[in-house]
């Protein structure tokens, strides 16, 4: 370590290695086959010096762009020269150094652990410095604040840690046999609705977007998937809801998983045979440890990121995802120079990645244009923005059939169906697209149902 990185007699140095950092690059100079195991124990940002971010990235760069990379100084050095940047980071003879600073290649795999762990605290630092910086400024909310810095630990503590890289054939092999034995994919989910699960399945990473014009069910479709995957298949959920509170979100679980009266339960004027169902499902209710309502008012992306890093500390990792509603979600970091359209974009996109990150379905309910009202929808009518649709793996559209028109002759009305919903696979990336199902609507019991009703 020289003179530059020793702190003065004011000033706290923050955790680093530079040998760590220098024994790492020296080695991957040297050794082009632990390159493969640096790159995912570590990344450019891992490197507290920007000149060894800078050199890092030179050597990746490199490594990834030929099938038969040639890797040592000189080589990278030309690379840092083309792009202006050899001078900034020592001159080549500082390359021809850190070969010199190598103990052993054989160890790089401890090296790159120190330089990983020296970054991981220096990132707990600084997200413990800016929520007290705003705390002191006094300029959000407390609550804010600490989900805010939750989410920042929670990804200095999993975000820098090494992971098994599954990309060849070879590797996937044994588990798509897996997924062929079982006859379906094990990680996916299915929906209380056994018409829909013969077309839809809901996979990690996918966004599942579910559309209603206002009073059209998607609530409804929300709250009753994320309770059978929460209580019937006892896999941890996440719902973070703009459009209701907790107490709303309960009288409407409570409604449809004992089929109570959602008027009676909302006025709190229950029966004595209410009071009988209630207890009936109050064992399971007390179990659901894993089914989290999140209803804190103005949530981001970046806020239900937190809640599910918090669920993953608590070894309850969600399973899904249900956002209610999509356009009602908070926009981060607002502009005044953005449009309406383009947040929204950016909320579907953020979902999109939040899919991908953590590897769940993420179930964002989304409401149609008033233009929707009255006939069948199509997926141009998602309010606020077409984003929705390119980001969407999956898209279903609810429709309310109209009632039957009485100025019509009877033989030409149709028959009644004021107690059905039409579920429209208007997308779907890995199956079959537009397959209209009928399901029951039963709102006095907040549930959906398929209209099979032994099922």
């Amino acid at each position: 370590m020289n003179d530059s990185d020793q702190p003065d007699d004011f000033e706290r140095m923050p955790p680093v290695d530079i040998d760590a950092e220098q024994a790492v690059l020296g080695s991957m100079l040297l050794s082009r086959h632990v390159i493969d195991h640096v790159i995912a124990i570590v990344k450019p940002a891992a490197f507290y010096r920007p000149q060894h971010q800078t050199i890092f990235t030179a050597i990746t760069d490199l490594y990834g762009r030929s099938r038969d990379p040639k890797i040592d100084p000189i080589t990278v050095g030309n690379e840092l020269e083309r792009l202006g940047e050899l001078a900034k980071i020592g001159g080549s003879s500082y390359l021809h150094r850190l070969v010199a600073a190598v103990p052993s290649v054989a160890n790089v795999e401890e090296y790159a652990g120190i330089v990983r762990d020296k970054a991981m605290l220096r990132a707990v630092i600084e997200a413990a410095t800016r929520a007290a910086a705003r705390a002191y400024a006094q300029q959000d909310t407390a609550g804010e604040i600490l989900d805010d810095a939750m989410a920042e630990f929670q990804g200095a503590a999993t975000c820098s840690e090494p992971v098994e890289v599954k990309l060849s054939v070879a590797d996937r092999w044994a588990d798509f046999l897996d997924e062929l034995e079982a006859g379906k994919d094990p990680n996916a989910l299915d929906t209380p609705w056994h018409d829909l699960n013969d077309v839809v399945e809901l996979k990690p990473g996918q966004l599942i977007t579910v559309g209603a014009a206002t009073g059209g069910g998607k609530s409804l479709f929300g709250m009753n998937l994320a309770a059978h995957v929460a209580i019937t298949r006892e896999r941890p959920v996440l719902v973070a809801s703009m459009e209701m509170g907790g107490s709303e979100l309960m009288a409407r679980l409570a409604a449809a998983e004992a089929g109570i009266n959602l008027d009676r339960l909302v006025r709190r004027q229950l029966e004595n045979y209410d009071w009988q169902k209630v207890i009936k499902i109050s064992e399971r209710m007390q179990s659901a440890e894993t089914f989290i309502l999140d209803d804190s008012p103005n949530l981001t992306i970046s806020k239900i990121r937190a809640r599910l890093r918090w669920m993953a500390s608590q070894n309850k990792p969600a399973a899904m995802v249900v956002a209610d509603y999509l356009q009602l979600m908070t926009p981060e970091g607002s502009s005044s120079t953005k449009s309406r359209a383009q947040e929204v974009a950016d909320i579907s996109r953020g979902l999109k990645l939040m899919a991908m990150e953590f590897e769940i379905p993420v179930v964002a309910l989304a409401q149609f244009n008033r233009g929707a009202v009255g006939r069948e929808p199509v997926v141009s009518d998602f309010k606020d923005s077409s984003a929705i649709e390119q980001d969407s793996n999956v898209i279903v559209l609810m429709h309310r059939p109209p009632p039957p028109d009485p100025d019509e002759p009877e033989s030409k009305r149709g028959s009644d169906r004021s107690g059905e919903i039409d579920l429209i696979v208007a997308k779907n990336r890995n199956g079959i697209a537009g397959r209209i199902i009928p399901i029951a609507f039963q709102g006095h019991y907040a549930r959906l149902r398929s209209m099979d009703r032994d099922y």
